[in-house]
């Protein structure tokens, strides 16, 4: 049975291949416990409460075969608050589990989450991999230069690995304070207490807004696909969605008589995104999850499931 080290295994994507692995495979999370904890981990998965810059992260690359690095610090404005603390989690931590991986001869692949982030404003849609990359906070950076480790260390090492540029996911277990997923949370808040959902802008900025499930696939696509490795792929799902659009979704699912509101622009807000996924296609992705029923499934979804949603 194939051993998993799944970083950040109690946040929000950790927690669903968590969920989708371990009936499969010997699963193990590394977690800090820094922004969540579950109670109810299935019985066959091992949590090891530690930080991915510890000599134990890199024990643990080393004992299995297949390393999922999640785990990181995702708040923008923390970043742009203390660029050094979003320095040591997301460059230095990274840095030491590849050198682990590297270290230890057992050819670890090793599937790293960057984010979309690290093309800032887009000169171009939809975004395909070769767009520029010219990041607007020290977290783009930082998830940039974890890229940038991950395509040297299967170079220059022959390390098995393949990043992963998530859009705007979202799920049940998501944080509603995350500025690239958080606005389905705060317009679904407002909207189930009767209350008008609030736009800043126009509303015709657009996201491309992709539910766990479908990461959860590309990551196991990207287990299985030698093709993948060294390779950096955009996870989304090829449509823009404009944010009144969103809220119009959330209004119709909950049946709620409200009008939407709107207010000033966010400064430094992007306009538009949406993600180009013809390379991840090539190995054999598909976004199945519309956004509709996506939604609808968030709301249905029970909060009591042992996570806190991170």
């Amino acid at each position: 049975m194939q051993k998993i080290l799944i970083t950040g295994g109690l946040g929000q994507v950790g927690s669903y291949l968590v969920d989708k692995l371990c009936n499969t495979t010997n699963v193990t999370i590394l977690d800090n416990y820094s922004s969540t904890t579950r109670e109810n981990v299935p019985d066959s998965v091992t949590v090891v409460r530690d930080d991915i810059l510890s000599k134990r992260a890199r024990e643990l690359v080393a004992q299995n075969d297949i390393v999922i690095h999640t785990a990181a610090q995702i708040n923008v404005s923390r970043s742009m608050d203390d660029p050094l603390f979003d320095l040591n989690n997301n460059v230095f931590g990274t840095l030491n589990l590849l050198e682990a991986a590297r270290s230890s001869n057992a050819n670890n692949k090793f599937i790293y989450f960057s984010s979309a982030a690290v093309y800032g404003n887009p000169e171009y849609l939809p975004i395909d991999e070769a767009h520029p990359q010219d990041p607007l906070s020290p977290y783009g950076v930082s998830k940039l230069s974890g890229e940038k480790y991950c395509t040297m260390y299967h170079k220059a090492f022959g390390v098995p690995t393949v990043c992963i540029r998530p859009f705007n996911i979202y799920s049940p277990r998501q944080d509603p304070s995350n500025p690239y997923s958080g606005v389905i949370s705060k317009f679904m808040e407002r909207v189930k207490t009767k209350q008008s959902p609030i736009i800043f802008g126009d509303g015709a900025q657009t996201r491309d807004f992709v539910s766990v499930h479908d990461i959860v696939d590309m990551v196991l696509l990207a287990i299985g696909s030698k093709k993948a490795e060294g390779e950096v792929f955009n996870v989304g799902t090829g449509i823009a969605t404009t944010i009144t659009e969103l809220a119009q979704v959330i209004i119709d699912i909950y049946g709620a008589d409200v009008d939407i509101e709107f207010t000033d622009d966010m400064p430094g807000d992007i306009k538009h995104s949406s993600s180009d996924i013809s390379k991840a296609r090539s190995i054999g992705f598909e976004p199945k999850v519309k956004l509709h029923d996506g939604l609808k499934d968030f709301v249905n979804t029970s909060t009591d499931t042992g996570w806190e949603h991170i």
